[in-house]
This record gives structure tokens, sequence and C-alpha cells, in this order.
């Protein structure tokens, strides 16, 4: 079914309701950057870890695998299940994978080890890393996300 990704701010170029009526009740999905409705896509979701793992790798360059990694990861996130901590946050929202729900919130602290260890293994398995030994990063991410939420 169609997707449309409507990314104007702070009035998208169309609103879900009109999609809606143009389809006459068929399924769609849409995206646009509001935060008021389903689908947000934000630079939070993706930036921070990107160049988070592009740091931590020591990568020359950001480049179009490091990129794909990212959104596959995020991807792959929005399809598991959420946990209670951030279903608390959006009562009454169903935060399932489906049509209403194809990236995760940005308050998913999953976000802080599966994104940047993704990049990470796209820019060393593309040569861009300088530092390529990868055995301890998701140790090294978790503890980095344990010691954030100890502090707040």
């Amino acid at each position: 079914f169609p997707a449309i990704f409507a990314m104007a701010n702070p009035t998208p170029e169309i609103q879900p309701d009109q999609v809606a009526d143009a389809l006459r009740g068929k399924p769609f999905v849409m995206a646009t950057g509001r935060s008021d409705l389903p689908n947000q896509i934000n630079n939070v979701l993706g930036f921070p870890y990107l160049f988070r793992s592009a740091l931590d790798v020591r990568a020359t360059t950001i480049n179009l695998e490091m990129k794909k990694a990212a959104s596959r990861a995020l991807a792959e996130l929005a399809r598991k299940p959420v946990n209670e901590s951030v279903k608390a946050l959006f009562p009454g929202e169903s935060l399932e994978f489906g049509a209403h729900y194809i990236v995760p919130k940005p308050f998913d602290r999953r976000l802080l080890t599966e994104v940047p260890m993704a990049v990470a293994k796209a820019a060393i398995a593309t040569g861009v890393a300088r530092s390529p030994d990868s055995s301890n990063y998701l140790e090294r991410l978790e503890k980095r996300q344990a010691t954030r939420a100890a502090a707040g």
C-alpha cells in the first residue's frame, strides 16, 4: 500500500485525514515531522547515533553504507516489542509495528546501542573505520547507556 512522507514543518504538505479521504478507506502508511501525529520522522532518531559510532570507530567519512545501516537498525527496532517504560510515555497509542508505528519512539533506550552498533559494523566493513576493533563496542555502549540511566 502507499507510503506518504509529508515532511514540511510545521504544516505537512497533506494531512492524514486528507490522505484517508483521498484513498477512500484503503490502507496506507504516513509519516510526518510532527510529534503529534503517528510516525514522526525526526533527526533525533538517526544523527546522534550515526555520529556517535562514527566518532567511536574514528571513521574517516560517513558513507552510504553507514546511513543504510542506521536506517535498517531503526526499521528492525520498530518491529520489536516496545518496553513498558516507553509505552507509559505514550498512553493510548498502539506501539506495535504497523501503519501507525513504523519508526521507534525517540525515548526507546535501545536506540543508544542498536543503531551505533549497526553503523560501526558498516564503517568497519567498508574500511572507513580507523579503529576497527569492535570486540567490546557493544559492551561500551551498554555501559554508557547504564551511566546515563543512573544519572537521570
